[in-house]
């Protein structure tokens, strides 16, 4: 197949560096605004250094949208290089604005007939992190083994159509400063030593358990989770800064399901500026 196609995503998908380059695929970033200063993450601020920097800092980060004219003049760069299929896919409609944005770059583009010579293919991932990073290196490999443009969307959309993301949250503090849970449940959760299992569905985001205990959440995560995946399908994994009990999940779900995760990396600006640094999370395929 001749088609010459691009793959366009942003940083919030969090595909690590090599296989970025590896893949080619084109990510844009989102700019971070820490204590009055700003940084373009993947690019000036890796993952490591963002947690030094969110832990340290009295404030929630920032992340910045991508605006229409950034992706106006991403589309129109494809179009100069002779690309005919860019697939463009991006963070959760519901926690950014960046999908409408591109939505609207496109709009504004087809009224000035400046994309007649090239599709482009916008999705809503309704998800976050490798949710969809991990489906943008599995498009990327299906592309360069001779797949259709076509079947790969069709892939993209029975993934985003199927997946189920769990996080494990250790330190309630930064998921109350960022509003992802209240004032009240986060008292209550440190007095108690509460841990929750959070659950995000589409563009819905629901506490599945609340657990005392680090030992004890890491072992009711792994029988929830296990639970709702469709099995001998792939997992995902995303850590942070809490090894230990990243570990102990991957090996007890290793144990539990009996193969290892697909696919592992660590959350960047996008996610840690909501969740905080100190999570786990866990990406199934579960029913659609």
């Amino acid at each position: 197949m001749n088609t010459k196609y691009r793959l366009i995503t942003d940083s919030g998908s969090d595909i690590p560096k090599e296989l970025e380059i590896r893949y080619r695929i084109d990510i844009m970033p989102f700019s971070i605004l820490i204590d009055g200063r700003e940084y373009w993450e993947g690019i000036d601020l890796t993952s490591h250094q963002f947690y030094k920097l969110a832990d340290l800092s009295p404030e929630i980060p920032k992340t910045n949208q991508i605006t229409a004219e950034r992706f106006e003049q991403k589309f129109l760069e494809c179009a100069a290089d002779g690309v005919t299929d860019a697939i463009v896919v991006l963070i959760n409609s519901a926690g950014s604005q960046t999908y409408l944005n591109a939505v609207k770059a496109k709009t504004n583009l087809d009224d000035q007939n400046k994309l007649e010579n090239i599709n482009i293919h916008i999705i809503d991932s309704h998800a976050y992190s490798i949710g969809y990073g991990y489906a943008m290196v599995e498009a990327a490999k299906k592309l360069s083994a001779g797949k259709s443009v076509k079947s790969v969307l069709d892939y993209l959309e029975d993934w985003f159509a199927s997946i189920y993301t769990y996080v494990v949250g250790f330190d309630l503090r930064h998921m109350k400063k960022s509003g992802r849970i209240s004032a009240a449940a986060s008292f209550m959760g440190e007095i108690m030593g509460l841990r929750p299992i959070i659950e995000m569905k589409n563009n819905e985001t629901r506490v599945v358990q609340k657990v005392r205990g680090d030992k004890a959440v890491i072992d009711a995560a792994i029988e929830y989770i296990s639970g709702i995946m469709v099995p001998e399908t792939p997992w995902i994994f995303l850590r942070t800064t809490v090894t230990e009990y990243e570990n102990a999940f991957i090996k007890g779900f290793l144990k539990k399901i009996g193969y290892k995760q697909a696919f592992e990396s660590y959350s960047g600006c996008a996610v840690s500026s909501n969740a905080g640094t100190k999570i786990l999370a866990v990406i199934v395929r579960g029913s659609k």
